[in-house]
């Protein structure tokens, strides 16, 4: 029989694998795995436990925590019982997490450690219906998760079967989960997402990647809380059976690749750009004959992409350079992510097609995907066998795939979500009678299959001559720049498009110093000279865009763009409306005197 829920996932996980490592964390500077049946002991004791506390099927139990073993532990437990997880972004101040909490009316909550409990001890008074608070790490006025565990292999010692009777209660229109959407304008909303849907999702996306095995490692650094790694980086691993990995953090992901050399991994395009720039600040270094040797590289590379991508076999001559590339120039950036690398997969925001090419020329795949939360998410994807730069890839199996005449992307089929908690306004707005999704993004198929988005249907800039511009691919392809961390083009009811840009401020401050320019980088990023570079920069990469969308004017920002601020979601994209409020100022100085 198929599998329906994720407790039926789970157990065929750890039934059937039986791996010495089902899961590997880092703790005191050494990598440690968490065998099969130390996953399900752990998942069975914890799911006792919230039994032993008075939790049961139907109660929201919400996780506030960073990717580690438990909450994989925390997840499983609470799903295995038919409660309802509500994950919960760590970064979040508590004031956020007391509206998730209140709203989803959350019984008891996992947190990672003392600081995040902390956040709860500050807002538990306005929730009443919050029983119980479960720490990972010792924390004041806390239940310790080993504790939990303990009282559920008390029960467990009476019946060692009994999740597993509760899990084969579960049925599939179950809801699994409550992901409160980041939302950048009012209260998030919170997507209700079933079993059903979630399987459906992971099953489908192990049909595009039948390369995926037993044998394979992940490593998992996107948040857990977000669904596109819940689904990509935890659901599908378990149900290939491969092991995850799990970063310290996303400061230290570049470190963890070299360590834990993993064979896929899920990331947003900001990890790849971060790479790239890397690499293009390296060449640039070197000596003239190493920058030569880059070049015919590149060149030689992206003749056996081209060919892979027409899924055409290279010719005797273009294998022999494609090896040579390999071993002189091509291993060293494999060496980077552990050198075992068969594909990565990017989501949530767009990749530039230049990216993509140039990670696909030195062998490296980037396989770009395209979903939301309330798609479960993955709505289509590129396949290490089936792939087109510049697109998001094809259908799922299972999915339905429909563009409006207005341009609009619309999709069916049981990835997409039960509705919004106590929304049922919201819901009949995004999911019409015939039941698709609408998604607010803007695209079109190609003759082959392949989804193209172009853009949000809210981020669309309309300017005051009544045209309507993109921003997000003229922001991907500015990004790909050395000099340029982040971009966020402006010009809403404005006669032309302007640009706010983030310099790399290491590479502009070596610049500067050569050009004889220096000061503080709140200083340097106001010279009428810098400011003249970057325009220069950019109309270099945009020479080709129609007159309406070119940038006429840019402003450099004197720090990065971040979550703490408000101005980053937890998934790295930029909050248009958050930093055009917070930089009014400098983008009204832009168009003041504009005719």
């Amino acid at each position: 029989m198929a599998i329906q829920t994720l407790g039926e996932l789970f157990y065929a996980s750890v039934d059937g694998f039986k791996k010495p490592e089902h899961l590997r964390y880092k703790k005191d500077g050494a990598w440690r795995g968490i065998s099969s049946d130390e996953l399900r002991a752990a998942v069975e004791q914890t799911a006792m436990g919230l039994v032993a506390l008075g939790l049961d099927k139907g109660d929201k139990i919400a996780i506030l925590s960073e990717n580690r073993p438990e909450w994989a532990f925390a997840d499983m437990a609470v799903l295995a019982l038919g409660a309802a997880d509500v994950p919960v972004y760590p970064s979040l101040p508590a004031a956020q997490v007391r509206y998730i909490l209140a709203d989803s009316e959350t019984k008891a909550i996992f947190v990672s450690s003392a600081s995040q409990a902390a956040k709860i001890a500050e807002v538990r008074a306005e929730l009443p219906q919050l029983r119980h608070v479960i720490a990972f790490e010792p924390a004041p006025g806390t239940l310790g998760l080993e504790e939990l565990r303990a009282r559920g292999r008390a029960v467990l010692a009476q019946a060692a079967d009994a999740v597993r009777k509760r899990a084969a209660l579960v049925a599939a229109s179950d809801l699994a989960t409550i992901i409160y959407t980041s939302g950048t304008t009012g209260d998030p909303k919170g997507v209700m997402l079933t079993h059903g849907n979630l399987v459906s999702n992971a099953l489908a996306a192990a049909k595009a990647f039948p390369e995926l095995r037993p044998d394979w490692v992940c490593l998992s650094f996107l948040p857990l809380c977000h669904v596109f790694e819940r689904t990509a980086g935890h659901n599908l691993m378990l149900h290939a059976g491969a092991t995850i990995a799990y970063a310290e953090s996303v400061e230290r992901v570049v470190e963890n690749m070299v360590e834990v050399a993993p064979q896929m991994m899920c990331s947003v395009p900001r990890l790849y750009e971060k790479m790239y720039a890397r690499v293009q600040e390296k060449v640039a270094k070197d000596p003239a004959w190493r920058r030569a040797l880059f070049r015919w590289a590149i060149e030689v590379g992206r003749a056996g992409f081209a060919a892979r991508v027409e899924r055409l076999a290279p010719g005797p001559l273009l294998r022999l350079k494609l090896w040579l590339a390999d071993r002189l120039v091509f291993s060293q950036i494999k060496a980077r992510t552990g050198g075992r690398l068969e594909v990565f997969v990017s989501g949530g925001a767009p990749l530039a097609r230049e990216i993509a090419e140039f990670f696909g020329s030195a062998g490296i795949l980037i396989c770009e995907g395209y979903g939301l939360t309330e798609t479960s998410p993955v709505i289509t994807c590129n396949r290490p066998r089936r792939l087109r730069p510049g697109s998001v890839g094809l259908p799922l199996e299972g999915v339905e795939l429909e563009i409006a005449e207005d341009g609009e992307i619309l999709t069916r089929g049981p990835h997409v979500m039960q509705g919004y908690y106590k929304k049922p306004e919201a819901t009949r707005e995004a999911i019409d009678a015939r039941g698709y999704f609408h998604t607010g993004d803007i695209g079109h198929v190609d003759a082959d299959g392949f989804l193209v988005i172009t853009d949000r249907k809210k981020d669309l800039i309309a300017t005051s001559g009544g045209k309507k511009i993109a921003p997000q691919p003229i922001e991907s392809r500015l990004k790909t720049n050395r000099f340029i961390s982040e971009v966020v083009i402006v010009g809403n009811r404005r006669n032309f498009a302007a640009a706010l840009v983030v310099p790399n401020y290491e590479l502009l401050a070596t610049w500067a110093r050569e050009h004889g320019l220096d000061g503080p980088r709140d200083e340097l990023v106001r010279r009428p000279e810098v400011v003249a570079h970057y325009l220069e920069l950019v109309r270099a990469m945009t020479g080709d865009l129609a007159q309406f969308e070119k940038i006429k004017k840019v402003a450099l920002l004197p720090k990065e763009l971040t979550q703490a601020a408000g101005e980053l979601t937890p998934t790295f994209k930029v909050k248009r409306r958050v930093v055009e409020e917070r930089y009014k100022e400098l983008i009204d100085d832009l168009y003041r005197g504009a005719a």
